[in-house]
């Protein structure tokens, strides 16, 4: 990526941050009956911008191309839902959000979160590039327009008479290859009263647990807290809030506004989450230093735990197909000789097989028929209802293992 502009502020980008090798894309499973076809790799190398310090990977696809056609359903997670339903509960009761409001979701995907303010009585409006995902949300009655967001978008729903109170946008700003025209989207659909909230995987956790598996082609762009703050500044959007949540192994919930509303105070949190992110160092090259050396060193702890386990005639099967766990495995160089199958609940993906690996994808009940000795979970943000949904492994005497901050196996 060295000559490229960073997509922010257009600096030379030179200084590297994490380089991972080549990788398909995550999310390009594999049609069993194509398993012999060439699969398109891309160089997986994420760089800091030096002048503005936002993370971020070259652009090799368009977003038409990724996401058009989408197979991860938000639905499928449980925790996820009871996150959606918990922050749909949370904004009603602190912005009075009612049958008079409006509430307008930014990548949608299936209606999981909207479904929760729909049924307290708000009325709703996703909005979802993918057509087949935005078809779920549709069958559930949601309404849901089938578009990719940014400023024409936005203008569009703006004349159409749409004055959302509350912009929600969870886990799609990394997904953004043009971030100035979806923020400046942001600040033209958003009416002088409204909020918005922007939830995504916090760059200094990714940095400080060792999550280098959620680096891949369809995240664009990795955020800091200053980082966040600098873009919608630049929009003329102010932040007056941030929260800490667990949800993606660390994510922040940033709370905005037109900067010329004054009608919020900006809450102690703001400055506090800033100050300790300059004093960790994200401001300056310190943060980034070093981190590419930790990533090898979780690779060479999942091989030798795989390699030790195959030749002491042990079996290994994967939970999840995650994007996260295609990165990982990829940049491991994994195969089937070393796992033999992974299981996921959507069935949109089963009968499937992960991207450059070519692991095949089984319902759960497989783990059942096959009785791995161990069970490597990759979506390891998800481990503790993983664990809870498996714990039948232990009746055999298997055992669950998680790759991420560092290889555990688990008692």
């Amino acid at each position: 990526m060295t000559g490229s502009q960073c997509r922010f502020c257009a600096a030379e980008l030179t200084e590297s941050f994490a380089d991972l090798g080549m990788s398909p894309l995550s999310n390009a499973f594999v049609a069993a009956g194509r398993a012999p076809a060439m699969e398109k790799f891309y160089p997986l190398h994420a760089f800091v911008c030096s002048a503005c310090r936002l993370v971020q990977l070259a652009a090799f696809e368009s977003p038409e191309h990724i996401f058009s056609d989408y197979l991860y359903f938000s639905s499928y997670a449980e925790s996820w839902l009871r996150h959606a339903s918990d922050y749909a509960q949370s904004m009603i009761r602190r912005f009075g959000i009612g049958p008079s409001s409006q509430v307008v979701e930014v990548a949608s995907n299936d209606g999981y979160l909207l479904q929760y303010f729909q049924a307290a009585g708000v009325p709703v409006l996703g909005i979802e590039p993918a057509g087949n995902v935005a078809a779920a949300a549709i069958g559930k009655g949601i309404p849901t327009e089938i578009a990719f967001f940014g400023c024409e978008t936005a203008r569009r729903l703006w004349a159409a008479g749409c004055r959302p109170d509350l912009i929600v946008a969870n886990n799609v700003l990394a997904h953004v290859p043009d971030l100035n025209d979806f923020v400046a989207g942001l600040a033209i659909l958003l009416p002088d009263h409204g909020r918005i909230t922007i939830e995504f995987p916090h760059l200094q956790r990714l940095v400080e647990e060792n999550q280098f598996d959620t680096i891949y082609h369809e995240h664009f762009s990795y955020f800091s807290f200053i980082v966040v703050e600098r873009i919608l500044a630049h929009h003329r959007l102010r932040i007056f809030d941030v929260e800490s949540l667990p949800t993606h192994g660390g994510s922040l919930r940033i709370y905005a506004q037109h900067a010329r509303a004054d009608n919020v105070a900006v809450s102690p949190a703001v400055a506090a989450l800033r100050a300790e992110e300059h004093a960790a160092g994200y401001d300056g090259p310190s943060a980034y230093q070093r981190f590419s050396g930790r990533v090898v060193d979780v690779k060479y702890a999942l091989l030798d735990f795989l390699i030790a386990s195959r030749r002491a005639g042990k079996t290994v099967a994967a939970y999840g197909a995650p994007a996260k766990g295609n990165t990982l495995l990829n940049y491991c160089g994994i195969r089937t000789d070393m796992i033999a199958f992974t299981v996921d609940r959507s069935p949109h993906k089963q009968g499937m097989l992960l991207p450059g690996t070519h692991i095949p994808i089984r319902h759960p009940d497989a783990i059942l028929a096959e009785r791995p000795d161990f069970l490597l979970i990759l979506p390891w943000n998800l481990r503790d209802e993983i664990v809870e949904q498996m714990a039948v492994i232990r009746s055999w005497g298997g055992e669950f293992v998680v790759p991420i901050p560092r290889l555990q196996i688990l008692p």
